[in-house]
């Protein structure tokens, strides 16, 4: 049973609907969304990118068979002499793939390959390059370049038979798919992937194409989420450029409730907005109309649309470009992961040293566009890409970075070190 946003609101700390800090928007938002249930099997390959829906254990032992790390000789280790060289005769050759049913006799080794099966008995693996060969065939290894059980991987050291090899919530990554391919596994139970509608909103936008008529302007928004929403990997219905007009907002939200898991919008949420969209929000569901303590990014709505029967989150983004990438990474973001059933792992900060001094009031979190650059002494540093206006999306097309300003800080002197979020592997 969903909680109601009031409900919602009365468990969030520092819950302000006309200034909402940034954390309180983030938890509320967490408190709000749910994961999709639906599943699906896909072959190893069609999995990357996916959601595991469920953990998968390991049917074996992985490796199957104590084996060679390294090419050379396989011996006992108790036969190694403290005060110098050992001479072993050899007792054979043993290649990766083939099984030695024969044991190897005690003061003997026996050439072995990397991932060859260790004979029983063996315990130590000496590289070639440590030996020589003398000329009765004996094969003579220098005191003290191995110990006891070097060298050697043992059975089930990488996974052991019943181990949790993945857990659900990972998102499959290469690394992910060998694995499981080591365990014999042809298809993994995945989720299905969120799908996410989204339109922009406004009688001033054109789309990329079209006459661009005086006042008017080319609508970006669209074009910046649908790259933001690539990188996670959901099925994404562009439903295009919705004018203000209360019978197509209406069919608009409408289609995109039935048809979406998420609903994201840009335009129409701000206080005073010449148009129906917060209107038309307000009929069709539960939604709430934020002001953040933030810059940029302030007015937001958030809620449920659609019938009893399916209803979607939505996400009421602003206008402004950068508005719109900003409150993307800091809202969004993080809740379509959960949404998709994956687990959230939290931006990475990096520290950086700020080349500008910035002004800035405690009491409202800031997000400016920076270049990072790392010095000749190791360091990071961070540079401000010029105005920071809402508006501007050349600033944020120039800069690889997020410089943070939380919500308590004060000013910033040149030199402060300061949090940013680095772009590489986000956009």
């Amino acid at each position: 049973m969903n909680e109601s946003l009031q409900h919602i609101a009365s468990c969030v700390a520092g819950y302000d609907p006309q200034a909402l800090p940034v954390a309180s928007a983030q938890a509320f938002i967490a408190r709000l969304t749910q994961p999709v249930q639906g599943t699906e099997h896909l072959s190893v390959r069609q999995a990357l990118g996916r959601v595991l829906a469920r953990d998968l254990v390991s049917p074996i032992d992985v490796p199957a068979h104590d084996n060679a790390a390294m090419d050379g000789y396989a011996l006992r280790g108790l036969d190694l002499a403290d005060d110098g060289p050992t001479l072993l005769p050899v007792a054979g050759t043993g290649l990766a793939g083939q099984q030695r049913t024969e044991p190897v006799p005690p003061g003997h080794c026996f050439r072995i390959m990397t991932g060859a099966v260790m004979p029983d008995g063996l315990d130590t693996v000496v590289p070639q390059e440590f030996t020589t060969t003398e000329a009765d065939g004996r094969v003579q290894v220098p005191a003290g370049v191995v110990r006891v059980g070097d060298n050697r991987r043992l059975r089930g050291e990488d996974l052991a038979l019943g181990e949790p090899a993945l857990c659900a919530g990972r998102v499959l990554r290469p690394a992910d798919l060998g694995l499981i391919a080591s365990l014999g596994m042809a298809e993994v139970p995945v989720r299905r992937r969120l799908r996410v509608a989204f339109f922009s909103t406004g009688d001033e936008l054109r789309s990329v194409g079209e006459p661009l008529d005086e006042g008017c302007v080319y609508d970006s928004n669209r074009y910046t989420l649908w790259g933001m929403l690539q990188r996670l990997g959901v099925d994404l219905i562009d439903m295009g450029v919705v004018r203000d007009d209360p019978q197509a907002l209406r069919e608009a939200f409408t289609t995109a409730a039935a048809c979406a898991d998420a609903v994201i919008t840009s335009g129409g949420v701000s206080v005073g907005e010449a148009d129906y969209t917060k209107r038309i929000m307000s009929e069709l569901g539960e939604v709430l109309f934020w002001r953040i303590a933030m810059r940029p990014g302030r007015p937001m709505a958030i809620g449920r649309i659609g019938d009893s029967g399916r209803q979607a989150i939505l996400f009421g983004l602003p206008g402004n470009p950068v508005a719109v990438m900003v409150t993307f990474y800091a809202f969004v973001r993080e809740a379509l992961i959960a949404m998709s059933g994956a687990i959230v792992e939290p931006l990475p900060y990096l520290r950086a040293a700020c080349a500008n001094a910035l002004r800035k009031k405690p009491g409202r979190t800031e997000y400016q566009r920076g270049i990072v650059s790392q010095r000749d002494d190791g360091t990071w540093e961070v540079r401000i890409t010029g105005s920071q206006g809402s508006g501007i999306l050349r600033s944020m097309s120039q800069a690889n970075g997020l410089v943070v300003l939380h919500h308590h800080q004060g000013h910033v002197a040149a030199g402060d070190l300061v949090d940013v979020i680095p772009f590489d592997g986000l956009i």
